[in-house]
């Protein structure tokens, strides 16, 4: 077995295969890891992403359209898993802190209040807007970019192994993308 080679790990680990299965996790565990910690969730909802993420791959590794990709689906899982945590917890976190509400302050002036709530509404279109144009990026380009931004961030060889791209294509590729999304984006 060849442990260079995601696609063969994960065609072992389908299998039944106990070696496979730990290298697979000692070579994507970071990537992981990163994925949930870059979505600023607390150590122990970035665990339960971790686990979760792992069990999904569990779940569907006789599956994969794409085994030597593997990095790259448990990147997007665990982002997926990660929005769910953070939706769940925005319906059930209480809090006293009226700081954290948008409470307005009682000097606020009915004028600052427009501007500050007409700001708002820019940058979440704004926000919108550039997801809306991220979601139309080609699959690999939206996997690319979200490997790209992990925190910490992963050593390009290990990207390069996960997308079965050289490491010196990293960089004109995530151009590439970028550009891309700024066309889909009409900025010049």
């Amino acid at each position: 077995m060849n442990s260079d080679d995601p696609g063969v790990l994960v065609r072992a680990a389908a299998s039944g295969d106990e070696t496979a299965w730990a290298a697979l996790v000692e070579r994507f565990s970071g990537l992981v890891w990163s994925v949930a910690r870059a979505h600023n969730l607390s150590n122990a909802d970035a665990e339960e992403v971790f686990q979760t993420t792992w069990l999904r791959l569990t779940e569907h590794v006789g599956r994969l359209k794409e085994p030597d990709r593997v990095g790259a689906w448990l990147a997007t899982t665990a982002r997926n898993e990660s929005l769910k945590t953070i939706r769940a917890g925005r319906r059930a976190t209480p809090t006293d802190d009226l700081e954290t509400l948008d409470v307005p302050s009682p000097d606020a002036t009915p004028e600052a209040l427009a501007v500050a709530a007409e700001e708002a509404t820019a940058a979440a279109d704004r926000l919108q807007r550039v997801w809306d144009a991220f979601q139309l990026l080609p699959q690999r380009c939206r996997e690319l970019l979200r490997v790209l931004i992990a925190v910490p961030p992963l050593p390009y060889n290990e990207i390069a192994a996960m997308f079965g791209i050289a490491v010196g294509s990293i960089g004109p590729t995530r151009g590439r993308c970028l550009r891309q999304l700024r066309d889909l984006l009409g900025e010049a």
